[in-house]
């Protein structure tokens, strides 16, 4: 049997663990990118903004250290103009960076050969790719992989410039932090971003076009954050949608719908990602791209054309590096003819990483009501737990959701700091249908934040005991 030519399109998180797994099952694997590998998620987003996070988390610590007995000196006040964000920007771009290159030489150690450059699918198993150089080179294909990302969606009436109207990626050019931060947009990244900027020190204006940020996420999750956002001084406008953006000289103007306007020193619009599909080819081999951008696939990555498959944000459906990579997987998995099983849309596990961070998994409880699966919660505080008053980290609660009769963990909703790290118990729960006294039974470290997830899970098997 003659080897599989795979060619990848795109080096981000689906087509470098794509590779990887290609190369594993001894394809002939060639990478198409026209930026280093990791892509978007490691060298602008995921990578970068969660470090950026951590160094915030610095400034928390050093407000913080006063009532726990570690005093600063005297003197200059711990506010944005301790913060040097230049260099704070430049660690975590550089961090990202090195990430790329680490993923590059594993890469490179598995044999895999690398494009820099943009490609397309010029025509049947066959796909072009221009170099870095302008040079095109014709690359034969069994399979190939569209794995090109998104990118972030512009609004008709702004245009980012990177100095005062900004998208994402570019606040790390900022030469210091805000004075004022209008932050439009009240999902993931714009609650992380607002949450970091407010820790440096810069007033911050969160824009939410609901009576409620974050609201894709558990409404009692959400409240949390709003609660912590406020108190730490953030100003959030509900119900307020962005209609218009406008510089004047040192200031930015956003208009809204109800007539009114924010005024702040930077805008930094966060209002989603657009999938990269254009210009690749798709059409010229009857793969299928719905109205927002997103290519159609089945439960394994397939296209409409069988020698095509998709996989991460290209795809719209969950925008998550960790989704994106596991798609990947099990598009090169089922190409190269090896059992694979589709994944499980209602085990997946995301965070939000503000401070206390939300972690998700499973159905939440109007999911179950809505499916018809009878469920009983519970819910946690964090208050009590030892763990947690050590680092002043009461705010927030473990919430598990569990089938009625057979005590199936559902689902469950972590708010805390570390809840990246918390949700993983319940993200096992939920893949491997482990029951709730499954959960409790296990052993946990005292005293722990992990402790409070066995404990809610044992106030649930004792509900789900209980007579009826």
């Amino acid at each position: 049997m003659s080897t599989q030519r795979i060619v990848i399109l795109g080096g981000g998180p689906a087509g470098y663990e794509a590779a990887l797994v290609a190369a594993e099952l001894g394809a002939d694997v060639t990478i198409v990118t026209d930026e280093g590998l990791g892509g978007n998620s490691v060298l602008w987003d995921c990578v970068p903004s969660k470090a950026l996070i951590v160094a915030a988390e610095a400034m928390g610590w050093m407000h913080l250290a006063e009532g726990m007995g570690v005093h600063l000196p005297e003197g200059k006040p711990v506010d944005r103009t301790v913060v040097d964000f230049p260099k704070v920007a430049d660690n975590v771009l550089q961090l990202g960076a090195n990430q790329s290159r680490d993923i590059e030489s594993k890469i490179a150690a598995t044999g895999v050969t690398l494009v820099r450059g943009r490609g397309r699918i010029s025509g049947y198993h066959e796909v072009t790719a221009t170099d870095e150089h302008g040079d095109e080179h014709v690359l034969p294909a069994d399979y190939v992989l569209v794995a090109t990302g998104s990118t972030a969606r512009v609004l008709p009436f702004f245009e980012p410039d990177g100095e005062r109207v900004l998208v994402g990626q570019q606040v790390y050019g900022l030469p210091e932090v805000p004075e004022h931060l209008v932050v439009v947009g009240s999902g993931a990244t714009g609650a992380e971003f607002a949450h970091a900027f407010r820790r440096f020190g810069a007033e911050v204006t969160l824009v939410s076009s609901r009576d409620l940020i974050l609201p894709t996420e558990d409404p009692d999750a959400a409240q949390v954050i709003e609660d912590v956002f406020e108190r730490r001084g953030m100003k959030i406008l509900r119900n307020a949608r962005a209609v218009s953006c406008e510089r004047r000289d040192d200031e930015v103007v956003v208009g809204l719908k109800d007539g009114s306007e924010v005024v702040g020193s930077h805008v930094l619009f966060t209002v989603g990602q657009v999938p990269s599909s254009a210009d690749i080819g798709l059409e010229k081999v009857g793969a299928l791209v719905n109205d927002w951008g997103g290519v159609e696939v089945d439960t394994v990555g397939r296209t409409e054309c069988r020698w095509v498959y998709a996989a991460g944000d290209v795809t719209g459906r969950v925008m998550l590096a960790s989704v994106a990579a596991m798609q990947g997987r099990t598009a090169m998995w089922h190409a190269l003819g090896q059992a694979v099983q589709p994944i499980r849309w209602g085990a997946v596990a995301s965070t939000i990483f503000t401070d206390p961070e939300v972690a998700t998994v499973g159905l939440s409880s109007d999911d179950a009501a809505a499916a018809g699966i009878p469920v009983e919660t519970a819910r946690l505080d964090f208050r009590g737990n030892p763990r947690a008053k050590m680092t002043n980290a009461v705010d927030g609660f473990v919430k598990v959701h569990a089938q009625v009769g057979s005590g199936t963990v559902l689902g469950g909703v972590v708010v805390s700091m570390r809840a990246s790290d918390l949700i993983q118990p319940l993200a096992t729960a939920v893949q491997n249908r482990l029951t709730v006294a499954q959960l409790a039974q296990t052993i946990t470290v005292y005293p722990s934040m992990a402790g409070s997830v066995a404990e809610c899970a044992r106030m649930l098997m004792a509900r789900l005991d209980a007579p009826r």
